[in-house]
This record gives structure tokens, C-alpha cells and sequence, in this order.
């Protein structure tokens, strides 16, 4: 959904597809699940909007019947969120580029068909200027995956990856040399509403437990939701999810308008920090108002509250998005 025809995909809004993120985080309960299905949503957005019409059609199809898979590689062991200091490098030679240096926390990146690989493509640029985006192949030689073990996203692999000599036929740069710190920062704005909706779907799946076992559950007599503490929690909880839920419309808005300024990303932003604090709040209380099962396996609320993290940190942590908010801002 999002793509294309002609490439296999079915055109639709902003609106609609973040409707559908929501729809599956609410009735998933389940970030490893989402980041397993939809790693493409963030490998293969720098292909379609960047990528000339060849290394569309050669990439894209596949991963959209199914047949392939694509992820996103830009964090490095040394650098995280710094992205303009990253050290893998590319160089030419003869038709193909030849890549060098790790990557790690790259969600997919164990099964991954394709690899959108960030890299320096002129090393005399330690900047900005001198980052690249390539597309590499999963069974390419001198490429090596290890997996890392992870507190939740239990059905998500992750995997450190290594390209020792990687030969890259040069026909898979995306774009052009040199315009790839764009192209990432562009990405994270869809990738960031995206862990909005997300975060805000699996929030509303934490209230609906709650909300269930409250009604259930007995306690001195009488149900859990008819003490006045417990029904007060669930409040707070509906309080975050619709003022959550409102921002989220309003930035799909904009965005379906056209409306990607600079006030837009510095929103998104913020909203990305609003949404996951709602998530770890609701998930908190969650597992409070269920007790002892919301400390078992099998829960939602047990299972949402050991993803929090990732979503506050993945795509950009709290600090560095009230930080690019402050500086969109003209603070």
C-alpha cells in the first residue's frame, strides 16, 4: 500500500495507510511482528523516491509479491544517531563499488534480499557531502550477518552486519554521489510518523486489556473497574491516547496537503516523543491494573511494555528529536 502501480503496489494517502499501521499495532500487540512485515517501508522509500527507473523495477516488485525482502542500514557501531559521521565507505573501481566498514541494529538485516546501505562514497568529505546510498544484495560476496539477542521484538531479527571488499555493480547508487545525508534525513520524517502510529496502536491495545480485565477480574467483591483508583488509571490512559490520536490526524493532514515544512518535521518530531511516552505510560499502567498476569508471558500489556525502548530510541531517541524539533523551530 503507498506503492505504485507499475510497480506492484496499490496508490493510497497518508491517511489510509497510517490507518492500517494502526489497525495492526492495536490488534497485533506486536512491534516485532510490524517491524518483521514492514522493514521495506523504511529499505525501500530512498529506492522509489530517489532511484532511477531501472533500479526501481529491479527492486521493488519483488519485495512487493513477497519474494524479497529489503531493509534499511544506516546505524554503525561507533556512530548511532550521528549519521553525518558514519565510516563506511565505497569506493569505484572499474563498474562496481567496492564497500567496506559494519553496520549494526539493522532490523531484517539476517533475512534481507536487499540492503539500502548508507555510505561514504568521497572519503576526502568527512561530512555531510560525502554520504552516498547503495543498494547492496544480500548474497553478495563478503557480506557477513550476525544476530544480536534483543530484549523484545522477539520475532524481528536484527543483525550486525559486516562488508569486507562487497563488490556493488555501480547501476545499484541510488541517486546520485554525495546526496545521501538528504535522502536519509527525508526518510526518517515517514519513518518516525509511521512509529507514531504504531505507538499509538499499541497503547490502545494496552487500555482494551486493561479495560477487559478490570470488567473481569474480582477483587473485595466486587469488579476492578468499579473501584475508583482503577477506573481513574484507565482515564488517564483514554486522556494520552486521544491527544494522541488528534496530532497524529492533524500531521497525516498536512502531510496528504503537501504541508512537509519545516514546522511539519519539527511536529513529527515531537509527536514521535508524545506518542511512545503514551505508549510507555499506557503499557505501565496496563501492567499495573493487570497485577501479577501483566507480569506473565502471553499478555499484551507484558509485551508492549518490553518493546517501550526500542520505540523511544529507534529512528531517532527523545533527545536528539527535541533537539532537530528546537532547530527546525529557529530556536
Amino acid at each position: 500500500m503507498g506503492y505504485p502501480e507499475h510497480l506492484g503496489g496499490t496508490p493510497a494517502s497518508a491517511a489510509l495507510r497510517n490507518a492500517l499501521t494502526e489497525t495492526l499495532a492495536r490488534e497485533s500487540g506486536s512491534g516485532g511482528l510490524m517491524a518483521s512485515l514492514f522493514s521495506h517501508n523504511i529499505g525501500l522509500p530512498p529506492v522509489l523516491r530517489w532511484g532511477s527507473d531501472a533500479l526501481q523495477a529491479e527492486v521493488i516488485p519483488g519485495v512487493l509479491r513477497g519474494e524479497k525482502i529489503a531493509a534499511l542500514a544506516i546505524t554503525e557501531p561507533g556512530g548511532g544517531s550521528d549519521v553525518a559521521a558514519l565510516r563506511t565507505t565505497a569506493r569505484l573501481d572499474g563498474g562496481d563499488y567496492v564497500v567496506d566498514g559494519e553496520k549494526v541494529f539493522i532490523t531484517s538485516g539476517l533475512r534481507a534480499d536487499w540492503l539500502t546501505v548508507a555510505v561514504r562514497t568521497d572519503a576526502a568529505n568527512k561530512g555531510r557531502g560525502g554520504i552516498s546510498m547503495l543498494v547492496v544484495p544480500g548474497d553478495a560476496t563478503g557480506l557477513s550477518r550476525s544476530p544480536l539477542q534483543k530484549m523484545g521484538w522477539h520475532c524481528s531479527d536484527t543483525a550486525h552486519l559486516r562488508f569486507d571488499g562487497v563488490r556493488v555493480p555501480a547501476r545499484l547508487l541510488v541517486g546520485q554521489e554525495g546526496a545521501g545525508f538528504k535522502m536519509i534525513m527525508g526518510n526518517f520524517n515517514g519513518e518516525r510518523l509511521s512509529m507514531s502510529v504504531m505507538a499509538l496502536g499499541f497503547a490502545e491495545r494496552c487500555y482494551a486489556e486493561a479495560l477487559d480485565w478490570a470488567r473481569t477480574r474480582k477483587t473485595f467483591g466486587s469488579a476492578l473497574v468499579e473501584h475508583q483508583v482503577i477506573r481513574h488509571k484507565l482515564m488517564d490512559m483514554k486522556m494520552r491516547i486521544e491527544s494522541t490520536r488528534a496530532w497524529v490526524a492533524a500531521l497525516t493532514t498536512r502531510l496528504d496537503q503537501g504541508d512537509e515544512g519545516s514546522d511539519w518535521v519539527a511536529q513529527v518530531c515531537l509527536l514521535k516523543n508524545h506518542a511512545t511516552q503514551t505508549m510507555q505510560f499506557c503499557a505501565d499502567q496496563g501492567v499495573q491494573i493487570l497485577g501479577a498476569m501483566g507480569f506473565m508471558r502471553g499478555t499484551a500489556c507484558e509485551r508492549i511494555y518490553r518493546e517501550v525502548k526500542v520505540m523511544m530510541i529507534g529512528g531517532g531517541a527523545e533527545e536528539i528529536m527535541k533537539e532537530l524539533a528546537s532547530r527546525q523551530l529557529g530556536l
